[in-house]
Parts: C-alpha cells; structure tokens; sequence
C-alpha cells in the first residue's frame, strides 16, 4: 500500500460503540498544501480554539512536488 492509501485507510477507521443513540457524525477536515502552509494554517487553528495542534495527523507527502496532507477527524454535534 501507498503512503496516502495507508494516511487514507486510517482516517476511514472508526470503531463503533453501540451505548446510545448519537446525534454525532464524523466530520474530516484534509488540508492540502505545502508543508509550510499546512502546518502555518494547523497552527492558525489552534489560536482560534477549533483545534488542537496534536488533534491533526502528521503532514505526508501527497505524491505532488512539494505538496503534503494532513487530516483531522471531529465528531460533530448534528440536530
């Protein structure tokens, strides 16, 4: 498996635990951009509160020259 098909394989991992209903659904934010830009706009997240710096995967090469990715996960509260 490719670096991005395994970066891809583990952010579609999730474990379900069946306690109650949730009205909370998964939601992945992916950043795409230079490495700079990426860890720039993770870092920029954070100083506003949306999320933590350590919440995010780690920037991987995307297959593009001087492009990278990294994925965030949120589970968010659906009404």
């Amino acid at each position: 498996m490719t670096q991005i098909q395994n970066f891809l394989a583990s952010a579609n991992d999730t474990t379900v635990v069946k306690e109650q209903p949730s009205n909370r659904e998964p939601l992945k934010h992916l950043l795409i951009g230079s490495r700079r830009t990426v860890t720039s706009t993770i870092h920029y997240l954070q100083v506003i509160g949306y999320a933590d710096v350590g919440d995010w995967s780690e920037p991987i090469p995307t297959g593009n020259v001087g492009e990278f990715m990294s994925i965030l996960i949120r589970q968010i509260l659906i009404k």
